[in-house]
């Protein structure tokens, strides 16, 4: 399922327009990446949590070249699923 394939589900559970419905996913899409963006986390109940996870700065090497390569310190999106949504995946 892509985003074109949730708006039209979410079009067909709500009626209206496909402008609308696009708006909703977006507006929902762009909610969770603002509470991100703020270090904050995002739980929804049989779906799982949205959240920040920093990553340490560290030395890398090129495969190509054999030389060290230095990373720096980054903040990256992790989410860990709910039991509900595990279970239902089995």
């Amino acid at each position: 399922m892509n985003k074109q394939a949730l708006v039209e589900w979410v079009h067909g559970q709500l009626g209206g327009t496909k402008v609308q419905a696009e708006g909703i996913v977006d507006g929902m899409i762009n909610a969770i990446i603002d509470t991100l963006k703020k270090g904050g986390e995002v739980s929804i109940a049989g779906l799982g949590i949205f959240s920040v996870k920093q990553r340490a700065a560290r030395m890398a090497r090129n495969p190509k070249t054999g030389a060290s390569v230095s990373v720096p310190a980054t903040k990256v999106p992790k989410f860990r699923a709910a039991k509900a949504l595990k279970d239902a995946v089995k």
